[in-house]
């Protein structure tokens, strides 16, 4: 059992570029499972966007921190999703800890960001059309996320 539990607030960020193709990551501990960037907050004072950025960094390599050419290309959509947590990860969370609440946000990057994985988390990557994207994530929340991308992108180009 984890000494310190996983706090049940994540984050779910959809990376993509200005043609709305995203990035899925696979999972390393689940072998058919693509998505989007997740992760849970470190500490019950760390913001969801400093999760987010976090997250980002740690998954991708891709750094949209304060002060980076990125940073104003991640946007808070301002949703989330509550959902069960699934059971191959429920032992993650304190006992009677059932649910999640996953905060949404874009990062939109330069077609042909570089990609750095985390091994130990991911072991490939793919960039998609944002409605091909959606098909292939194994979260249903994951993919509505990648289908409401053409409404709430910046779709202007990167400098």
């Amino acid at each position: 059992m984890p000494s310190t539990y996983k706090i049940p607030e994540s984050v779910l960020v959809v990376i993509y570029t200005p043609a709305l193709d995203v990035l899925l990551i696979k999972r390393a501990d689940a072998p058919d499972f693509w998505q989007s960037v997740t992760g849970s907050k470190d500490a019950p004072g760390e913001t969801f966007e400093q999760t987010a950025v976090r997250e980002v960094l740690e998954e991708t390599g891709i750094d949209c921190g304060p002060g980076t050419p990125l940073a104003a290309h991640l946007h808070d959509w301002r949703l989330e999703n509550v959902y069960d947590i699934y059971p191959r990860w429920q032992h993650r969370y304190a006992s009677g800890v059932t649910r999640n609440t996953e905060h949404l946000f874009g990062l939109q990057v330069p077609h042909a960001t570089p990609v750095r994985l985390s091994p130990r988390e991911h072991t490939a990557y793919q960039w998609l059309p944002y409605r091909q994207a959606a098909a292939t994530c194994f979260s249903p929340s994951n993919a509505e996320a990648c289908l409401l991308l053409s409404s709430l992108a910046d779709t202007k180009a990167l400098a």
